[in-house]
């Protein structure tokens, strides 16, 4: 997971993280890292439209954002 968040961080690209908050509810948002600490990540997330902080710990997923086909 550390190696996607560089390459987020280094190519400006956007990914998907699960994500569990304070109250147990998990989340899906999608992402670009602007900074990556030793037990967290800052990052712009585009759901809350603001940069926000996510401990690493509650990444519960992340992946490439596939580019969606048009048919």
């Amino acid at each position: 997971m550390l190696r996607l968040f560089k390459n987020s961080l280094d190519n400006k690209q956007k990914i998907i993280i699960f994500y569990m908050d304070n109250n147990n509810q998990v989340t899906e948002r999608y992402i670009r890292v602007i900074e990556i600490k030793e037990k967290s990540i800052l990052a712009y997330c585009f759901y809350r439209k603001q940069v926000r902080t996510f401990n690493i710990e509650n990444i519960l997923s992340a992946g490439k954002v596939r580019k969606k086909v048009v048919s």
